[in-house]
C-alpha cells in the first residue's frame, strides 16, 4: 500500500483544514488508518484512527470533539477534519495503514511521507 498525504498548510489558531490520504491498491478497505503527527524535536504521537468499513474510530484526547476522522472506500482516501486549530496542533501529520484499529505507531504497516500543518497565534 502506497500513501499519499496532502491538505497541509498554514492556518490561523481558530481556524480549519483537512487533510486527506489517498492510497493505492484495491485492498484499501482491509486496512485500519490513522493519523498520527510530529512537532520539531518531538516523538510521533497518534491523532485518530478508522476501522476498515469507517464504523469505528478513535481519538487522541488532545484532539477529541475537535478532529473528525473518516474515509471513503470507493476513493481509496482517508481524511482528517481539524476544526478549531491551536497553536499546539503545529506538526508534520502522517497517515498510515495497519491491519486493525491501533494507537501505537509500532502497529502501523504502511505510512505516507507526512504534510506540514502551521498554526499561528
Amino acid at each position: 500500500v502506497q500513501l499519499q498525504a496532502s491538505g497541509g498548510g498554514s492556518v490561523q489558531a481558530g481556524g480549519s483544514l483537512r487533510l486527506s490520504c489517498a492510497a493505492s491498491g484495491r485492498t484499501f478497505r482491509r486496512y485500519g488508518m490513522g493519523w498520527f503527527r510530529q512537532a520539531p524535536g518531538q516523538e510521533r504521537d497518534f491523532v485518530a484512527a478508522i476501522s476498515g468499513s469507517g464504523g469505528g474510530t478513535v481519538y487522541a484526547d488532545s484532539v477529541k470533539g475537535r478532529f473528525t476522522i473518516s474515509r471513503d472506500n470507493a476513493k481509496n482516501t482517508v481524511y482528517l477534519q481539524m476544526n478549531s486549530l491551536k497553536p499546539e496542533d503545529t506538526a508534520v501529520y502522517y497517515c498510515a495503514a495497519s491491519q486493525g484499529l491501533y494507537y501505537s505507531n509500532n502497529d502501523y504497516d504502511y505510512w505516507g511521507q507526512g504534510t506540514l500543518v502551521t498554526v499561528s497565534s
